[in-house]
């Protein structure tokens, strides 16, 4: 694998196909899933990722029901989520999820967390929108906390406190999946991941670069501040979305019609618009090619690019073909385009085998861990929240 990674993403909508007027059943778009990863991993892509949601039209409840899946069916892909809810799981459980997931896949597991884009998501699990930046914060405190502790004493505001708990079963190897901290609009979530130390997923496919710019300063500029490294050591990812065929002009036909009435584009901007002002990308391999290498311009050195490429009521088989000419045409050039360019001291991406080495030779897995917190005496996860809130209004 090369110092980067890339792969696909899916926000798991059920759209008509406006060519033909039919919309696909939940059941075909769940195991048309299973068919892009398996696909995604035969052409030589690193990671599939999946989305969470809670409402029609989209179908990705359960992420870490269908990763297990997929896992099994797999050797080498990295399974990921596009988003974790992480205001309003509870981090109990993610802590159990992801652990269970990790073992299973052999460690091939990481996990974006978000706050999501559904408001009415909060009231369906018994949440308050207006706490939506403090429930981030308090949450994945107690889930840092309980990935590392082998027993966990926390209270926090939000939800009950635990006394003398243990998280099962334990990370793989005593090692906590890699954690990206996904935002497009909130500093505190950059300042978050900073805080940590974790990686920043930018999804930028509705931004222009001016806006991406900023948030990945933001959160390497915070990094640095924190004292994890330098800027550029800093774990940057970010998404795009891709529709090629052999000449722009065939790509635009094809997906000019599913473009204009997508939900998620139609009826505003020109497709010609949208792709001046967003990473959207129809067009040639070459064209695909030469604008990602261009994220490099206003993001730095970055370590995961994943392209959006099932949304808007594509058929699977044009997915799949989609899926086949990144993995032979498009990620060969990039990976050799990006490592070409690479600036020394930039970190690699990270992976299961990378930090368990590491954990090794800092001494921080599992057990480990918990007693050097309690000898450097871990500030409480309010004041740590606290810190993060204060801290993303004076970087602004």
């Amino acid at each position: 694998m090369s110092s980067m990674q890339f792969g696909i993403f899916s926000v798991s909508d059920i759209t008509e196909d406006p060519t033909t007027g039919r919309t696909p059943t939940e059941h075909e778009r769940i195991r048309a899933w299973v068919a892009m990863a398996k696909k995604a991993e035969e052409v030589g892509l690193d990671v599939f990722a999946a989305g969470e949601h809670h409402n029609p039209p989209f179908f990705s409840s359960s992420p870490t029901t269908i990763l297990g899946y997929i896992a099994a069916q797999t050797e080498r892909l990295i399974l990921s989520t596009a988003t974790t809810l992480i205001t309003t799981n509870d981090p109990v459980k993610i802590a159990e999820d992801f652990a269970m997931l990790q073992h299973l896949a052999d460690g091939r597991v990481d996990l974006t967390l978000g706050r999501g884009n559904t408001g009415p998501v909060y009231p369906w699990f018994g949440k308050d929108i207006r706490d939506g930046i403090e429930l981030a914060i308090e949450n994945y405190a107690l889930l840092h906390k309980l990935w590392r502790e082998p027993v966990v004493n926390w209270q926090g505001k939000h939800r009950t406190p635990l006394t003398g708990y243990t998280s099962t079963p334990a990370p793989l190897d005593g090692v906590a999946p890699f954690v990206w901290h996904g935002s497009i609009r909130s500093p505190q979530i950059a300042e978050q991941a900073a805080y940590y130390g974790d990686g920043f997923f930018h999804n930028n496919i509705f931004w222009n670069k001016e806006h991406t710019e900023r948030m990945v300063r933001l959160y390497r500029n915070r990094f640095a501040h924190y004292g994890h490294g330098e800027p550029e050591q800093a774990i940057v990812g970010l998404g795009g979305q891709v529709f090629m065929k052999p000449t722009e002009r065939e790509a635009k036909e094809r997906f000019r019609p599913f473009f204009d009435v997508a939900p998620v584009y139609g009826h505003g901007p020109s497709l010609e618009e949208f792709t001046e002002a967003t990473p959207l990308t129809v067009g040639t391999p070459e064209q695909v090619i030469e604008r990602t290498l261009s994220f490099r311009d206003f993001a730095g050195d970055y370590q995961r690019q994943l392209f959006l490429i099932d949304h808007a009521g594509l058929p699977l088989e044009e997915v799949l073909e989609q899926i086949e000419i990144l993995g032979t045409e498009v990620v060969p050039v990039l990976r050799q385009e990006f490592d070409r360019v690479r600036q020394p001291g930039v970190p690699d991406a990270p992976t299961h085998a990378a930090r368990v080495a590491a954990a090794r030779e800092a001494g921080t897995q599992l057990g480990e861990q918990g007693r050097a917190w309690q000898e450097q005496g871990a500030r409480s996860d309010l004041d740590t929240g606290a810190a993060i809130a204060q801290q993303a209004g004076e970087a602004r």
